[in-house]
This record gives C-alpha cells, structure tokens and sequence, in this order.
C-alpha cells in the first residue's frame, strides 16, 4: 500500500476526530442577528453542523463587507464540524484575511482548524501560537486551546498535548464539558503512532501525563481486545486510582474479570517440513509475533508447543501427542485433509481450532473450530460494498473452475439477499491469453454486431458503427488472479465497458513486487495486514519483511497466524458461548453457531499501479458517537486450494 497514502488518510482521521469532538459553536451574539442565525445556532447546538453551515453561507450570500465575512466565516466552523473541509477550504478562500478585531481570531481559528483536517499542524500552530498570548473571551478561548493541544498531538509531541488539554478545563465551567475535554485527548491518543507514545513515556514524571500515555499504549498494542488488554486495564486501574481518565476506563467495553483466563499450554500443529512447510512456517512467525507481544499482559507463563504433522504421523497423532503432553487447546491443523482426518475423531477431548474449513456440509464434533482465509468472504464482502455504494445490476467474470464456482456461488447469493440482480456471468478458462468471447457475451456486444450486419444488409452499404455495451449493468465482480485480471482489465476496456467499476478479491492482489498499472481502477477485498494494518499491528508487516524477506508473498498467512493466536483467547473465554467479535489481521472476525470463524474484509483500489485503502463505509461514523514464496509459486494460494485427496 502506498505510504504517502496511508499516512495522510491517518492524519485526516486525527484531525476530523478531533475537529467533530464537541468544540463549542462559537458566539456571536453581540452583532445581534435575526430568526435565521438564531435557527442557524440552533441547529449547530443539535448537531446538524452541515444545515448550520449552509444556512450561514446562505445568509452572507445576502449580507457584505465585515457581516458577509463574519457568516461566512461561522459557516466554514459548522463546515468543519460537519467533516467536510472541501466546502470549508472554498469558502475561507473567498474571505480576506482580517486585520484585527473579532473576526481575525474567528479566521486565524477557521484556517488552523483546516490545516488540521489537511495534516498540518505546523501551518495550524503558526496562526494557533499568536492567538494564544491574546487576551480573549473564554468561549473564544477554549477553541483556541483545543485546536493547540489537537495540532500539538497531530505533530507528535504527546507531552505537550496532554499539558495544554489539562490546562484546558481551567476554562470550563462544568463536568460535562471536562469529561469531553478528556475524551477528545482519549480520541486523539487512539490514533497516536505507539513508538511516539512510548518514547514520550521516558520524557516526563507527571503522574497525570504517564498515565494517559501508558493507556494510550495499552490501547494501541493490544486494539482494545483479548487478555492483554482486559490485564492491563485491571493493572492500570490500580496503578492510577485518582487518574482523570478514570471515567473513561470504566466506561470501556471490558471483558469479565472471570473471562480473563487463557490456557497455560497451547499446541501448534503445522505442517513444517516437506509439502507445504512455506506455509506452515508463515503462520508459526505470525502465531509466535502475537504470543510475545501479548505475553507481558499475561498473569501466569503460558507455554506454546509446535508439532510436525508430517513428521508426526498425521494430524490425529500430532493431536493425540499434544493432548498427552498437556495442551488445554490446539491450533491446526492446516490441510483440508488433514482437517477431515481429525473432523473424523468422535470426541475430542481438548478444543481446536483448525485453520481451513471441513468440506461440504460435514458436522463437525463438538470443540472443533475452524479458521480459514476462505475467498467465500471475500466474495460476500465484494457484494455487500458494491451494494452498499448503491450498486444493484451486477455481472461477473469467474475462472471455470471449482474455485470460480465458490466465489461466484457466494457473491450471488449475499448480493441477491440484499436486493440486488446478478444479471449475467461468464467463466473464462485462467490460462487463456485472449477473452473477448467471455466479455463480448457478458456484455451483449455480439447482439450489437448482429444488429449492425441485420443493417448493413438491408442498406446494401457499409455504415458508421460503434458497437454498444448492454447499459443495464452497474458494475463487474472479477474473480481473478493478478496474471488474468492484468489481461481482463485491459480487454474490459477495449470492449467499451472501461468505465464500469470492477470489485474483485486478494486473489487479485499478488504480493510480487510488479507494477499494477493495468489494474488501476480495481477494488479489492483483502486482509488489514496487507491493506491497512491497525495501530497496534502497523510496524508487523514491514519487521516480517525484514526477518522473513523469502515469505513476503505470504503475508496473509502471517495475519491469519496472528489472528490463530488472538482467536484461542476469544474461544477458550467463550467456553461454547458466543464470542465477542475480534479486531484482527486478517479481518473482523466473528463466530457462528456452526463453530466457523468468518471475516469482515478491509478494501484497497489500485491507483498508478499500488493499492489505496479504502474507508469502510460510514467508516467515521463513530466521531459522532460520543461528541457533537521464493520459489515462484503461490504457496498461500495452493495450500488454501487444496483439495480433499492431497
């Protein structure tokens, strides 16, 4: 995923939750103002920043000179409020710069909070640092302050933060404004880089400031889930009795203090040698990365056992040996085969969770999880966002083969419960080099031509043509390797239907280091890790390239290894009961009575030939909440594939 990219849509996210937390409307109420601008305040005060904005805005259209400027400005702050910094930045372009007065402080604090919302703190501090040496009324003030201490964390000096947002509630006047102070800095750490926060841990002794950044931590390196997280809480809570943030912890969603047990002895089974040991070992350094960062959060050792299956006689033997030996839960195995050999067992006297899904409708015995990187999700998710962007009439272009069918099977029918129509599909045959058979038919060029040569006939004499695409058509779900999908993509082009959009799956995405101009435009389902990894994970991808550059193409496997960790905590807690959905690597992850762990994918779109990762649909919806291989082949993909006889 591009870098540039990534960290930009981070301080977009910093700035937009800290812009929408609560900033008090500012008051104007000495220039007076008629029925409108008192609704306009109203419905700033409800919340409905981007109706007060353009009420403003409409109200300085009327008005001119100094009272033009002054709406104009009130509706960028609603603006801003509102998260849409494009309206914001057009209209404070159209006000000039006041010399003094009221008004420069309203500009200077407009113009600041947009260079917040671009990712520019140094730009906000420049106008924010004058402003604050100025003696002002207190409501002017507190915003002030707030944008100080938002643009001091934005530019990664957490210390300084935390001071000017405690200096803060000397200007506030009541305890529900504090505690939104405090949830604003509480905001703000969430989405604080962790190596920053550590580091300010070893600038200050202020008891206040370590404790917001030992929780901001906590936070950050453990996503807020699992038995380090519900520990460290637990332990931070007794360090911190009289802490500020002390409201905010107690409100957090926490896991039973009797829920807070994992099992002392944890069986890996994988296979390690022979056939498949890429793999195998890709998701050992995945499940080991999640042990040891958890490990410290831990009350009592836990011990983790790796078993061979291929040089342990099988997946029952490695089970049995494992049990023998003490395991209180097993992880693996990995092979569909091997999976079916221990669904075999009557009873399984320890739980497991393997990692592929059994076969068909086999039942599996009691205690038998099963975990897999299923592109049956990744097809769902396809038809879920595509609909969810107001797309119903798709088509789809899928391999002639049983994968093909799978995904296709599953997109169907997620997108068809949801309303929409699958009006046509076409399989193509993978190796082919040419596929304008399969997209001439799919999108009724044929019929096109035929009209024209009907025509043509009957004139007696050649005429203009240009063929025309069915227009019936919102978009094309592409199931797809990156080799085809670079040739589809093309020809889907060529074939008059460029424009249409395309959602596809990871399979689309190769890990290979080659340019994926010729995808431009595609969407696509695929792991976190891969796309956009979480704050507590965001440094695993880059030290897993570093230490294990031969397994980069397997990076999906050291997600779901990561995940295979964090999941055994959630199952064994859980104790045949429901399991709270886990934020993982791999994906959200969830639970259904039929014991299979399912995911909610991340999306990227391939731009200049790298993928961007894509919001998540009402993705910032929450800020409203509580404030106003090396050998060349595909081994991931082989292992995933493989069917029952191997």
């Amino acid at each position: 995923v591009r870098v540039a990219s990534v960290l930009h849509r981070y301080s977009i996210v910093l700035a937009l939750t800290l812009l929408l937390s609560a900033c008090a409307t500012t008051d104007f109420g000495s220039y007076g103002g008629g029925h409108n601008e008192r609704r306009a305040e109203m419905l700033a005060q409800d919340g409905r920043y981007a109706d007060a904005a353009g009420l403003y805005i409409g109200l300085a259209a009327d008005a001119g000179g100094a009272e033009r400027d002054r709406l104009t400005l009130l509706a960028v702050e609603q603006w801003l409020h509102a998260g849409d910094g494009i309206r914001a930045r057009n209209a404070l372009q159209g006000v000039t710069t006041p010399q003094s007065g009221d008004l420069l402080w309203l500009w200077s604090a407009d113009a600041a909070a947009l260079a917040l919302w671009e990712g520019k703190p140094d730009q906000a501090l420049a106008l924010l640092e004058p402003l604050s040496r100025q003696p002002l009324p207190v409501e002017h003030r507190v915003r002030v302050e707030a944008l100080r201490a938002d643009a001091w964390l934005q530019k990664g000096d957490p210390v300084k933060a935390i001071g000017l947002y405690t200096q803060r509630e000397n200007w506030l006047d009541d305890a529900a404004s504090i505690e939104r102070n405090r949830r604003r800095l509480w905001a703000g750490l969430l989405v604080s880089d962790v190596a920053v926060l550590r580091a300010a841990e070893d600038e200050t002794y202020d008891s206040v400031t370590l404790g917001w950044l030992s929780l901001g931590v906590l936070a950050n390196t453990t996503g807020q889930q699992g038995i380090g997280w519900g520990n460290g809480v637990i332990r931070w809570q007794d360090l911190y009795v009289n802490h500020p943030a002390i409201e905010i912890v107690s409100d957090l969603s926490l896991p039973d203090s009797a829920l807070l047990n994992h099992p002392r002895q944890i069986a890996l089974l994988l296979p390690l040698s022979g056939n498949n040991s890429s793999a195998g070992n890709a998701i050992k350094n995945g499940f080991f990365g999640a042990y040891f960062a958890a490990v410290s959060g831990l009350d009592s050792q836990q011990q983790i056992r790796v078993y061979d299956v291929n040089a342990s006689g099988g997946a029952k033997a490695a089970y049995a040996d494992a049990v023998a030996e003490g395991a209180e839960f097993v992880v693996g195995p990995l092979l569909r085969r091997n999976v079916s050999e221990l669904a075999a067992e009557v009873l399984l006297p320890v739980p497991v969770l393997t990692l592929n899904y059994l076969s068909g409708n086999a039942l599996p015995p009691p205690g038998f999880y099963q975990f897999a990187l299923a592109p049956e999700d990744e097809a769902s998710s396809a038809a879920a966002r595509a609909f969810d962007e107001g797309r119903r009439n798709a088509v789809a272009l899928v391999p002639a083969n049983d994968w093909g069918r799978r995904v296709l099977s599953s997109f169907t029918s997620t997108f068809e419960s949801l309303g929409g129509s699958m009006l046509d599909y076409r399989s193509y045959e993978p190796a082919d080099q040419d596929f304008s058979f399969e997209i001439q038919g799919l999108m009724a060029l044929t019929s096109s031509v035929q009209r024209y040569n009907r025509l043509r006939a009957n004139v007696g004499s050649p005429l203009q043509f240009d063929p025309r695409r069915r227009q019936d058509v919102d978009f094309v779900f592409l199931a797809t390797d990156a080799k085809a999908g670079r040739l589809i993509k093309s020809q889907l082009k060529f074939h008059y239907a460029g424009e249409l959009p395309v959602y596809s799956t990871s399979f689309i995405y190769s890990l290979d280091g080659r340019s994926n101009s010729d995808l431009n435009g595609v969407m696509f389902a695929d792991a976190p890790w891969v796309i956009a990894p979480p704050a507590w994970i965001a440094d695993y991808p880059q030290i897993y390239n570093e230490f294990w550059p031969a397994e980069k193409r397997l990076a999906r496997l050291h997600a779901m290894g990561y995940d295979a960790y964090h999941l055994v905590g959630g199952l064994f807690s859980a104790k045949d009961g429901p399991m709270d959905e886990i934020i993982g690597a791999t994906g959200r992850l969830y639970l259904e009575a039929d014991g299979r762990v399912h995911r909610k994918l991340a999306w990227a779109q391939f731009e200049r030939g790298v993928p961007v990762a894509l919001p998540e649909i009402n993705e910032f919806q929450f800020m409203f909440e509580d404030f106003d291989s090396d050998s060349g082949r595909d081994e991931q993909r082989e292992w995933q594939e493989m069917p029952l006889d191997n």
